[in-house]
């Protein structure tokens, strides 16, 4: 059984599933084509600069557990440019009072609620950093489980804030399995006898990584496209698969991969001459969330920690990050850098919103956090949107998840709805990149 290495592979979608499958593959001696709807590569951590430095427009780092791009990583020989950092993490709370909370000690010692309740939390979080058998979580709302055995002092201060924050409206019907993974992975990302996180982020960016893999695929004979825009789908009478672009260009290819959300594959499906009606409501049963980020520079140093979680159901945003609280300011300019930022649906006000209202409501209720916040001394500062950035994952979220195979014959969906219980990461993308390719790899061979 031998690999046709001829055979030709079309990927839409220029994130890191997209550029992971297409390494892989063409690796492997197939000739790819990576057809990437936006002018930039890197999905979620596209990049753009800031002081003259590479940077992501949506927050990024990575934990000591996710291998999958950490081995790619060095596969890529950039492991000199992926660095350690001792992490920082604080709850900013309704009454706009901060409190480290990364130790069992920084949760004895918060104050808004009893002490019974926060040991009581304390050691339900402690079962789910031990905990592995997340199926039997799966069917169970997360808000209910967690005012359940955590309590509903614990809950509805720490637990209900940050799953509104998330998920908005749709809070009350996430699964446990979700949350469990988030507790779970985080908690054990810490190096055997250290008592703090340690978080990776690269010297020049997610983008060293992402230029490296457009690199090496193009050294091995691929392609790559931007700015295309993939509209329709269809099989000629020798079933190959036919892309056409808004702008009416055709791509045939032998198999194609598609790394998109759901919902937009689902509005390409109804352009297909293949179409079905269970694939096709399958494919828009999953919901998303949009993102929006404030990333700016200031020499004001703001707060001593880095990662801020807002347990404020009121809040205009979820998250505040002091960047350079993780990496050094030098790399900047010796300018402190931060983001900002929210999820919300599409009839959010905020993501119709124009960018001066943005940095306007969302500056405003950073001086209530922090009374010394002095907007005069802001230096640079964008907003950025971002479609379908978070899925949904409700209590029967399995069922909803779509297959690799599609179909149609050799049109494959790889997209970060599939991963789980796991939430969307770079770290996953990567590891859903890795598993597409082994399956056309697979299934293109010439049987003798």
């Amino acid at each position: 059984m031998n690999k046709d290495s001829s055979k030709t592979i079309g990927i839409v979608g220029g994130g890191f599933t997209g550029l992971t499958a297409g390494y892989e593959l063409a690796k492997a001696g197939f000739k790819v084509k990576i057809i990437e709807a936006s002018e930039y590569l890197g999905g979620l951590a596209g990049n753009f600069r800031i002081e003259r430095q590479n940077i992501e427009m949506a927050y990024h780092h990575l934990f000591k557990t996710d291998q999958f791009i950490i081995n790619l990583t060095k596969e890529l020989r950039l492991e000199n440019e992926l660095m350690w950092f001792k992490s920082s993490v604080c709850v900013v709370t309704k009454h706009k009072k901060t409190y480290p909370f990364t130790s069992p000690i920084d949760l004895i010692k918060f104050k808004e609620i009893d002490f019974f309740s926060r040991i009581r939390g304390g050691l339900v979080t402690l079962f789910l950093k031990m905990w592995k058998n997340w199926e039997k979580l799966e069917k169970l709302s997360a808000i209910s489980w967690m005012e359940k055995w955590s309590g509903k002092a614990f809950t509805q201060t720490i637990w209900r804030p940050l799953l509104k924050g998330k998920f908005g409206n749709y809070y009350t019907k996430i699964s446990m399995a979700w949350l469990w993974a988030r507790i779970h992975i985080r908690a054990n990302s810490r190096d055997k006898g250290v008592s703090y996180e340690e978080l990776g982020y690269y010297k020049h960016g997610f983008k060293i990584l992402v230029d490296k893999l457009a690199e090496k695929i193009k050294e091995l004979g691929g392609d790559i496209i931007t700015n295309t825009f993939v509209d329709s789908i269809q099989e000629d009478q020798d079933k190959r698969i036919i892309l056409k672009t808004l702008d009416n260009q055709l791509y045939t290819f032998d198999s194609v991969i598609f790394t998109t959300p759901s919902n937009v594959f689902y509005k390409i499906m109804q352009n297909s001459n293949k179409h079905d009606n269970e694939y096709c409501t399958k494919l828009k049963d999953i919901e998303y969330l949009n993102a929006v980020t404030l990333v700016f520079t200031s020499t004001q140093d703001i707060s001593k920690f880095y990662w801020h979680n807002i347990l404020d159901e009121n809040a205009p945003f979820l998250v505040f990050i002091n960047h350079t609280k993780l990496v050094p300011k030098s790399w900047y300019n010796n300018l402190n850098v931060y983001y900002i930022g929210a999820y919300v649906s599409n009839d959010d006000e905020i993501f119709s919103m124009n960018e001066e209202k943005i940095r306007e409501k969302w500056f405003s209720f950073l001086k209530e956090i922090f009374n010394n916040f002095d907007n005069s001394q802001v230096k640079e500062s964008y907003v950025f949107k971002f479609k379908n950035a978070q899925h949904i994952v409700d209590k029967e979220y399995r069922s909803k998840i779509p297959p690799y195979d599609t179909h149609i014959d050799r049109v494959y969906l790889a997209n970060f709805s599939q991963v789980y219980p796991e939430d969307r990461g770079t770290n996953y993308a990567v590891r859903e990149g890795i598993k597409i390719a082994k399956i056309i790899k697979e299934n293109l061979v010439i049987h003798k």
